[in-house]
């Protein structure tokens, strides 16, 4: 498709009825642009769920008086997000389901249904802001206004198709209070509805090892052991257990214990002290960055600041990247980060703006 032959007067909007995509579609009218609402249905084998979530989003478009396009992506969505949630906790590490979901599903339908549509640009509901890089020379992903909100760490695999006719338009606004007021000044009915869970297809009230037990997921019982490897007890499968984890071990050793490995081949998880997550060096594989679209890392980096977050509400840490022969990036921090979690992706930053990331490998 030649997307010059695009409408750049229309935009197609992720709409799921929440606060934040109801003031994104007021910000984007506000604008003068033609909004196009589109719904995606996640929530496969629960018809309720689904019908609740769509009922929503056709209300709120409604309201909003923009048309509004319904997309069923569960088989997709199943395929991509859930069963890889399901492989990574069943290997022991610990994935982020959002990050797998973004490129992949959320932004390839929207960039789908704007081609269908007409629409130059996409855009959602994120606290995250886009513009061109001159160091990187192309467009990418920077942080939000918002510090608290800022969600780009979530987007760093976005690529670059869709980066390129991307717009964030809660990126410059600096308090979700603000987002609030918008929306209640418009009389709109969500005005003082709850900010969406954590994780859209697992309900709060369900265990993460409840959940992939239904999805037949089981776990073993293995060893306990210190960073000696001492035997101290036995787990109740390495699925119940994250890097970093206190609480809800199911043991106690006569001093505070965190887990500090998870060795999935011999089913073991090391106990040691808060001062063992500390760690200097991170290793990342699976790597994307934006100015090649890709694995490939072709900007010189010399003389440049860059920062690296281990997790979401991390706080980005000054560091250097050394770039190793099988693909993989070694991260050394200037200081030794907290826990981080094999299966998290690390995101690395160029003052405000996504260099790109990777996920975190085991040590």
């Amino acid at each position: 498709m030649n997307i010059d032959s695009l409408d750049k007067n229309k935009v197609v909007l992720g709409l799921s009825g929440g606060v934040d995509s109801t003031a994104a579609a007021l910000l984007l009218k506000e604008k003068g642009l033609e909004v196009i609402g589109l719904y995606f249905n996640v929530h496969e084998m629960n018809e309720e769920k689904a019908k609740s979530g769509i009922d929503k989003a056709k209300k709120m478009a409604n309201e909003l008086g923009i048309k509004l396009v319904l997309r069923d992506v569960q088989n997709a969505f199943r395929s991509c997000v859930i069963n890889n949630f399901k492989s990574e906790y069943e290997v022991g590490r610990t994935p982020n389901p959002c990050i797998i979901c973004n490129p992949n599903i959320k932004f390839q339908t929207l960039l789908d249904v704007a081609n269908e549509e007409g629409a130059f640009y996409i855009a959602t509901g994120h606290y995250a802001q886009v513009s061109y890089s001159r160091i990187q020379q192309c467009k990418t992903i920077r942080m939000s206004k918002n510090e608290k909100k800022d969600q780009s760490y979530m987007l760093y695999r976005v690529r670059q198709d869709a980066v390129d006719r991307l717009i964030f338009p809660l990126g410059e606004v600096e308090d979700k209070s603000i987002t609030r007021s918008m929306v209640k000044s418009e009389n709109l009915s969500n005005a003082e509805d709850k900010d969406s869970q954590e994780i859209c297809f697992i309900d709060d009230s369900i265990a993460y090892e409840d959940y992939l037990a239904n999805e037949g997921i089981t776990f073993e019982e293995g060893d306990f052991i210190d960073i000696e490897g001492n035997y101290l007890g036995k787990h109740k499968g390495i699925g119940s257990y994250t890097i970093g984890q206190r609480k809800g071990l199911g043991i106690a050793i006569g001093r505070p214990a965190f887990v500090t490995d998870i060795d999935y081949e011999a089913k073991t998880v090391t106990l040691g002290s808060n001062e063992d997550l500390l760690k200097k060096e991170v290793n990342i594989g699976e790597c994307y960055f934006h100015s090649s679209d890709s694995e490939k890392l072709y900007i010189n980096l010399e003389d440049k600041s860059l920062k690296a977050k281990i997790r979401y509400k991390a706080e980005p840490a000054s560091c250097k990247l050394e770039f190793n022969s099988n693909g993989n990036v070694t991260i050394i921090f200037d200081e030794a980060q907290r826990a981080p979690a094999p299966g998290q992706s690390a995101v690395i930053y160029l003052d405000d703006e996504i260099l790109g990331g990777g996920f975190i490998n085991r040590n």
